[in-house]
C-alpha cells in the first residue's frame, strides 16, 4: 500500500520563545533509558520532545536500544541485530521493562510528545532501517511530529530520498575524524538541524546557522548551568537525561 507524504508544515520547524526540552532516550536519569516507562515519564515531566535509537533486528521490525550489542543495558549478550523481536522480548531492559519498538513508542506517546529518532546503523549498514522507520512514521501518520538523526550523513542523504517531508539532523561531537566534526558534508546532504555535543555550542554558531535557516538542538545537557548556557546561546532544542531538571533551570 502506498501512503502519500504529509503536507503538513513539520511542528519541529515551529518557531518558539523558550528551547524544546527533549528527553535523552526518554527521562533516562530516573527510568532505564529507551523504554516504554521513560517514555511516559519524560512526558509526565513536561518534555515537549523525546530523543530515542533506533535498530534493526534480526527479524526485521525496528526496536529501541541505543548500544549495536545487549550488554550494557540488558541481561542478554549478543547483538541487537542477530537477536529476533521475539528473543529480544524475553530480555530484561531494566527494573523489569522490555525492549519497545518503535511502533510500540509511537503508539504509548506519539501523540503527545514530538520525536526524535536516531537511526543507528552504524555498524550495520545497508540492513534496511531507514525504510522500515520511514514505513512505520507513515502508518502511524506522524510526519510532522518526527525528526530523524544520524551520525552517518549518507543515512541522512537516504532519509531524504524516502522521506523528504520529515527534517533531518546532523549529529557532531568533538571526539568524531575533524571532516565529521567540522560538518564538512553539509552541502551534500539536505537537513534543516544540527545536533553537535552541547560542549562545542556558542552563540555565534548558533547564529550562523540560523542566518542559514539550520536549527541547533544541544546534546547531552544534564547540569543547569550547560542548560542555562544553552539557552543563552538561542538554540532551539535541549536535548538531556533529565526533562524535569531542564525545565527546572528555565525557570518554567
Amino acid at each position: 500500500m502506498t501512503v502519500k507524504k504529509s503536507t503538513t508544515p513539520s511542528l519541529w520547524l515551529e518557531a518558539h520563545t523558550r528551547p524544546l526540552v527533549v528527553g535523552h532516550r526518554g527521562a533516562s536519569a530516573h527510568a532505564p533509558e529507551n523504554t516504554l516507562v521513560a517514555f511516559r515519564l519524560a512526558h509526565e515531566q513536561g518534555a515537549d520532545a523525546i530523543e530515542l535509537d533506533a535498530k534493526r533486528c534480526a527479524s526485521g521490525e525496528v526496536v529501541i536500544m541505543h548500544d549495536p550489542t545487549l550488554e550494557r543495558t540488558t541481561n542478554g549478550k549478543g547483538r541487537v541485530h542477530d537477536w529476533s523481536l521475539t528473543r529480544l522480548r524475553t530480555l530484561d531492559a531494566g527494573q523489569g521493562e522490555r525492549i519497545p519498538t518503535l511502533d510500540e513508542v509511537f503508539e504509548e506517546v506519539g501523540r503527545y510528545v514530538l520525536v526524535n529518532v536516531e537511526v543507528t546503523n552504524y555498524t550495520t549498514h545497508g540492513d534496511g532501517l531507514e525504510e522500515a522507520v520511514v514505513k512505520v512514521v507513515r502508518q502511524h501518520g506522524l510526519e510532522q511530529r518526527v525528526l530523524f538523526s544520524s551520525f552517518n550523513p549518507l543515512s541522512l542523504r537516504k532519509l531524504a530520498a524516502l522521506a523528504p517531508d520529515v527534517p533531518r539532523a546532523i549529529l557532531y561531537s568533538p571526539r568524531m575524524p575533524l571532516h565529521l566534526r567540522n560538518v564538512w558534508l553539509a552541502p551534500l546532504v539536505r537537513h534543516e538541524f544540527r545536533h553537535p555535543e552541547y560542549s562545542m555550542v556558542t552563540p555565534e554558531l548558533v547564529q550562523r546557522l540560523r542566518a542559514r535557516k539550520v536549527r541547533v538542538n544541544a546534546w547531552t545537557v544534564n547540569t543547569p548551568e550547560a542548560v542555562k548556557r544553552m539557552a543563552s546561546c538561542g538554540v532551539h532544542g535541549i536535548i538531556g537525561d533529565s526533562p524535569s531538571a531542564i525545565r527546572n533551570a528555565l525557570g518554567l
